[in-house]
């Protein structure tokens, strides 16, 4: 029988500096929530937006795989790897810590916010190679699973030292998706980005965040026309 956990998202923790509006599904800076400080790999859930001509100053990072995926405007990314890119909504961007980073993520634009997440995995090998990757991918697909992360370098999006997976799912109203595990020894931690789905007997509305355990597949239905983010993470760190 699956074990289930619901984040509404008026549960998350809020940071609000003037710049920055960001909300966190788990612990992270000053918001610490001992029942909420990761679920499986996934260390990091913030939900971001920052002001035109603002952003995350340079600052480091190691032993992280740190993802962020923008929802609306660009994001201009710089780090000491000599990447230096802007990305946006269609986008993924994926760093691999390892022994050391340095970067910042400023909003591209001077007077109109941007939207991102911001995922942070622990990795499966420390002391990697710090290494970049940017993915676009289709945002027109609809009603079908479309990968954006995986463990292998040969498949579809990004990919991380991790046996982890992401999918984003764009479904009508009506619409019933099967997720099947890549690995049963997994979780699920799905994210809704827009409308509302059922998941089991629970409805899901934006931003809120639910995780599954001790399952091979699941079911999820669109009550309304929903986007969502599906990821299958290793349960022991």
């Amino acid at each position: 029988m699956p074990s289930t956990i619901y984040h509404a998202a008026e549960t998350r923790g809020k940071t609000k500096i003037g710049w920055l509006d960001s909300n966190h599904t788990f612990s992270f800076g000053s918001y610490q929530n001992n029942q909420r400080i990761h679920f499986g790999v996934l260390r990091v859930l913030n939900d971001d937006v920052i002001e035109g001509g603002t952003g995350f100053g340079a600052h480091p990072h190691s032993d992280m795989e740190i993802i962020s995926i923008p929802l609306s405007g660009s994001l201009k990314h710089k780090d000491n790897m000599g990447n230096e890119v802007v990305i946006k909504t269609g986008d993924i961007q994926v760093m691999s810590a390892g022994t050391g980073i340095q970067h910042s993520e400023y909003n591209a634009s001077a007077t109109e916010p941007c939207g991102f997440l911001q995922i942070w995995l622990f990795p499966n090998q420390k002391s990697v190679k710090p290494r970049y990757d940017l993915f676009s991918y289709n945002t027109n697909l609809e009603n079908q699973w479309q990968q954006l992360l995986s463990p292998n370098q040969d498949e579809e999006g990004v990919w991380i030292h991790q046996n982890a997976w992401i999918h984003l799912g764009k479904m009508s109203a009506g619409i019933q998706l099967t997720y099947a595990l890549k690995n049963p020894k997994n979780g699920l931690y799905i994210f809704v980005l827009k409308g509302a789905v059922k998941i089991y007997d629970q409805i899901l509305n934006p931003r809120d965040g639910f995780g599954i355990t001790d399952l091979d597949h699941v079911e999820i239905e669109a009550v309304q026309n929903a986007e969502i983010i599906v990821m299958e993470l290793p349960m022991n760190i």
